[in-house]
């Protein structure tokens, strides 16, 4: 299968320049391992993976007659299955002066993450990535910063294909799990059958010490229902017949596997009353849409959920794009007790960027009212817009636009 070249690229070189240790971190089958060996053979380093017995051995009895055999600069590929190797790779580190000498992969583990961060504290940064972004599938990986301004956005536009719904929900049913690009839609339902079976319920158990599984299926299944929505712990502690208590210990275990993200709500002392609760979301749709029993690629465009799913990919797009990108911004949600809301608030150098998301190729102005609440607030409110299914970009007022998704 051809290479697709991943947004997280640049940043992780970047990284390896000032660090000597460079950690990527992630759910099952995102590609994180592809991505480094295919940065590993470019830079000729020794490449070592822990799947295998007789390597994960030797570093698990003996750290330092392994790194005596595999000299850095070294890639070591599931880390995580060999956590002794990172008290010798802190001593290493302290013993050179030369950066990027380990790359590591490891799937997403709150002991293995702990262990890195307490062993490895100061020598050592820690990257997440996350399923294929639209952009990454169309290639466009290069692709300027998004600049949420008029001329900024025309000139994005510019370079992606014309926005069309089809492609869209194909790309939300789909999902971007890297080894179904090619799939028909019989092997996409096997293959995310197999994923949950093969990875998510044994991670539970071997790195979480789940053993209700049948709950816990449940738990993920009713989280994949609600996706979306203000986090209710309570509807999903009674779907899977457990307490509210363990519905809380099992969203974060999903957090931590990189299944599931909460978005937060926009927090100001300038205004009272907020919602305190966070949005639920899916890291990645194509999952969602399994778990959600959605069959087809049409059956969910034209569902009743279509709009959540919808929101649910832009919001990850943009989750996606601000973890890769140089710039630093804070993603959150405005909702207050008078159920006013803003779908989505981009904090960036000192600025609010509100956007409102609707499925609509041309929603009412009047979506945008909302975001005079954010006049309130200590932070200066600059541009935004409504991202939904329109053509092209095109002013709603001098500081608001239409915004069309795929470009994002």
């Amino acid at each position: 299968m051809e290479y697709i070249q991943r947004e997280l690229e640049r940043k992780f070189m970047s990284m390896s320049s000032v660090f000597k240790a460079v950690m990527v971190t992630g759910a099952r089958q995102v590609g994180k391992s592809t991505m480094l060996k295919k940065l590993a053979e470019k830079d000729h380093r020794t490449i070592v993976s822990m799947d295998h017995a007789r390597e994960r051995e030797l570093a698990q009895s003996d750290p330092k007659l392994f790194f005596q055999i595999y000299k850095p600069p070294i890639l070591i590929d599931e880390v995580q299955k060999a956590p002794e190797l990172f008290e010798t790779i802190k001593i290493l580190c302290d013993e050179s002066d030369q950066c990027g000498l380990f790359w590591l992969t490891g799937s997403e583990s709150k002991k293995m993450l702990k262990e890195a961060r307490d062993s490895m504290a100061g020598r050592v940064c820690i990257l997440k990535m996350y399923s294929l972004s639209q952009r990454e599938k169309l290639g466009l990986c290069d692709v300027d910063n998004l600049e949420l301004n008029y001329d900024g956005l025309l000139k994005r536009q510019a370079v992606f294909p014309d926005n069309n719904i089809v492609h869209v929900y194909d790309h939300i049913w789909r999902g971007g799990m890297p080894g179904t690009i090619h799939m028909n839609d019989e092997q996409l339902q096997a293959y995310y059958e197999s994923y949950i079976d093969t990875y998510l319920m044994r991670d539970a158990v071997d790195d979480n010490g789940i053993t209700d599984i049948v709950g816990f299926r449940k738990a993920l299944r009713a989280c994949a229902s609600f996706a979306g929505n203000l986090l209710n712990y309570s509807d999903i502690a009674a779907a899977a017949s457990v307490s509210v208590t363990t519905a809380k210990e099992w969203v974060k275990v999903l957090q931590t596997m990189g299944i599931v993200f909460l978005l937060e709500p926009f927090s100001n002392n300038e205004l009272k009353r907020l919602v305190k609760t966070p949005k639920l979301y899916f890291c990645d749709t194509g999952l969602c849409a399994y778990l959600s029993m959605w069959t087809s690629r049409d059956t969910l465009m034209n569902g009743a959920a279509s709009g959540h799913y919808f929101e649910n990919y832009v919001v990850g797009e943009f989750l996606r794009m601000y973890a890769y990108s140089p710039s630093k911004v804070n993603l959150s949600f405005y909702r207050d007790t008078n159920q006013k809301e803003i779908d989505l608030v981009i904090e960036k150098e000192g600025r609010l960027h509100p956007l409102e998301i609707k499925r609509a190729a041309s929603p009412e102005k009047k979506a945008i009212r909302s975001f005079r609440l954010l006049e309130k607030s200590s932070l200066e409110v600059s541009t935004g817009g409504i991202v939904c299914m329109t053509d092209s970009v095109f002013p709603i007022d001098e500081h608001n636009m239409y915004i069309p998704c795929n470009i994002v």
